[in-house]
């Protein structure tokens, strides 16, 4: 039976898509299937084959007559989710909500070997943290959580069937004498086991399941085309032995259906409309239908021939994946980084891993952000990670609260600052400070605080220089400079070391600039103009806190182009760990959230975005950098 050619090419209407942009070329075939009534509409009994897959929802009367969409995002669960599979999640759960159908979490379970329940708690929260929920009680586009591994059962009953139609057959190779008789492009595959007898090759594959034969010692394989010119059509293997505990089954199976058997049948049980992949199963399609149609061979609409009813076939469309510059996504790749201790973990900051993206500060909206901005295409590209980075500047831009922080600090005394007469004590002046100012822009309000200043503050060291170059605009001996929402100061002196190192810096205030503004003169204009302006802590009231500096875990664009090996490309500043002064106001408003998984995000004033970590505590305060206010590599590639 020659294998189905279903072809994927989209459409041409370009109407706008709710987001105000033309829709993309998945957006347009699932318009156009709709239109067809390809796939009918949404009724009580639509959604599944099988009563046991049917969700609670299905049929609810807001959905009744609608056109069915019906996608899932099916991770094997062999390690954590990364920002490539962020496009992939965004865009299923996206069509099932702008067309009002059903999104499925589905772990492609099929390989013990390498999957563990870690991985799978990992992923849902990772999905649900992306905003993309699966659970119908949830979510009105939640279409369930499910896992390959329950439809263990319904594989084995087909995989008989298909035995018993003489389209799959049990081979006694090695997985490596299949590789060496599999041929050339020219040279058919061969095997000696593909004229077995069908009563023969159903008593062994009963071996098979019940366990008598050793790992690896024979497989069942389907019956295509030895010279075919698309090699996955030259008998697949779709079962192999495997001795190993499962999470989810435990040992109740010693053999495990290959990912293009069970790929198919997974999204057919759940009645998936548009089975969305990457473009490396773009060669995989015609497989992924020959199986359905294989299955459906014999079969009627109706249930009356042989073999029973015909079972659904969804459509595959692939699309490109995301791919940014400056990272690794390849599992084992990160797997090793792991492994190795490069990094601390899967949830490193470094990571593009969403565990390591959320631990860094990163917010779900910049990445759905970042998703819908590259678009869906079936080009293969490369983004800029600076795409990244720029969205979720641009979100906590519009949403962090402000706060001052000093990494490096270096002392600074207000001589002409005033005692308290009655206490003989350095005034403390409350100033007002805005949470954040972007909303001011905007015609907006935003709230404001207290922030205290007194006789002794800190400031940045690199915000100090003692002989400075032409249009250095910071403090320096006679320049003045403004304090952010303080005062202006001009240094009068310094204090150095026996090393000659500057341990401190002399000043006076204005006490007429405080707030930060220059009075005005009779012309209404400033009377003086300070070009400079820094950020500050009180000594008296900062208080200590860890900074961990993230920056990207690669120099290249493309880790190991050059040599081959990406660990050759490992940035060794990827971080830098600072005992800093903080905003004593963070005590008290920065927050990890262990239920979600994720810390409160600031900016700190002229140095960047900051996150609460995980680490942290009310005794012993913790921050990632996320990112820094501007892009810094940009400029390094233009030089």
């Amino acid at each position: 039976m020659p294998p189905s050619t279903d072809e994927t090419s989209p459409p041409s209407p370009d109407q706008p898509a709710e987001t105000g942009r033309p829709l993309h070329f998945i957006e347009q075939i699932v318009e156009a299937d709709n239109t067809a009534g390809r796939w009918g509409c949404w009724s009580p009994s639509s959604i599944a084959t099988t009563e046991s897959c049917r969700t609670p929802s299905d049929g609810e009367p807001r959905r009744l007559g609608m056109p069915r969409v019906h996608t899932r995002f099916p991770p094997e669960p062999n390690g954590y989710l990364h920002v490539g599979h962020a496009k992939s999640i965004c865009l299923n759960h996206g069509l099932a909500r702008r067309y009002d159908g059903k999104f499925n979490l589905r772990f492609d379970d099929t390989n013990p070997a390498k999957e563990e329940q870690e991985y799978v708690d990992s992923i849902i929260r990772d999905v649900r943290w992306l905003g993309a929920e699966f659970d119908p009680s949830r979510g009105m586009h939640g279409g369930g959580l499910y896992f390959a591994s329950d439809y263990f059962g319904h594989m084995h009953a087909f995989a008989v069937e298909l035995i018993r139609k003489g389209l799959a057959y049990v081979c006694q190779l090695t997985a490596e004498e299949v590789s060496a008789q599999r041929g050339t492009p020219q040279v058919p595959a061969t095997s000696p086991w593909r004229d077995r007898p069908v009563e023969e090759s159903l008593r062994l594959f009963d071996e098979m399941r019940r366990g008598v034969h050793h790992d690896g010692s024979m497989t069942l394989r389907a019956r295509i085309d030895l010279a075919s010119p698309n090699f996955n059509l030259r008998d697949p293997v779709m079962y192999r032995i495997v001795r190993q505990p499962h999470h989810n089954t435990a040992s109740a199976w010693c053999i495990y259906p290959m990912y293009d058997w069970a790929h198919g049948l997974e999204d057919s049980i759940e009645g998936i409309t548009h089975s969305i992949c990457t473009l490396e199963f773009e060669n995989h399609r015609p497989l992924y239908d020959w199986f359905i149609d294989a299955i459906n061979h014999g079969r009627s609409h109706d249930g009356s021939g042989p073999w029973g009813a015909r079972i659904h076939h969804p459509r595959q469309i692939e699309f490109a994946k995301l791919r940014p510059t400056h990272t690794v996504l390849s599992k084992r790749n990160l797997l090793k980084l792991v492994e190795s201790g490069i990094v601390g973990g899967w949830d490193d900051p470094r990571l593009p891993t969403l565990s390591g993206l959320r631990r860094r500060g990163y917010t779900s909206e910049s990445i759905r952000s970042l998703c819908e901005d590259v678009g869906v295409t079936r080009a293969e590209s490369v983004i800029d990670l600076g795409r990244l980075e720029n969205a979720v500047r641009n979100h906590l831009n519009a949403t962090a609260p402000r706060a001052m922080a000093v990494l490096r600090p270096l002392k600074v005394v207000v001589e002409n600052w005033p005692d308290d007469p009655r206490s003989g004590k350095p005034v403390v002046d409350h100033l007002d400070f805005v949470v954040n100012p972007e909303t001011l822009e905007h015609g907006g309000s935003s709230a404001r605080r207290k922030v205290p200043f007194s006789r002794v503050l800190y400031i940045e060291r690199d915000d100090f220089m003692e002989d400075p170059p032409k249009k250095f605009f910071r403090l320096s001996p006679g320049q003045e400079v403004r304090l952010r929402w303080a005062y202006v100061i001009r240094c009068v002196g310094v204090v150095k070391d026996s090393a000659g190192e500057i341990v401190e810096v002399r000043c006076v205030h204005d006490p007429a600039t405080r707030g930060g503004d220059i009075p005005l003169g009779p012309d209404g204009k400033p009377i003086r103009k300070v070009q400079g302006t820094i950020h500050w802590v009180s000594a008296q009231h900062a208080v200590p806190a860890e900074v961990r500096l993230y920056d990207r875990l690669f120099t290249a664009e493309e880790p190991g182009a050059a040599t081959g090996s990406y660990l050759d490309d490992l940035n060794p500043k990827s971080i830098e760990i600072v005992e800093a002064l903080v905003d004593p106001y963070l005590v008290q408003a920065a927050r990890f959230h262990a239920d979600r998984d994720e810390g409160d995000r600031f900016q700190f004033e002229r140095l960047g975005y900051f996150c609460v970590d995980r680490d942290s505590s009310p005794d012993r305060l913790v921050f990632n950098r996320t990112v820094t206010l501007k892009d810094t590599w940009a400029k390094e590639s233009r030089r």
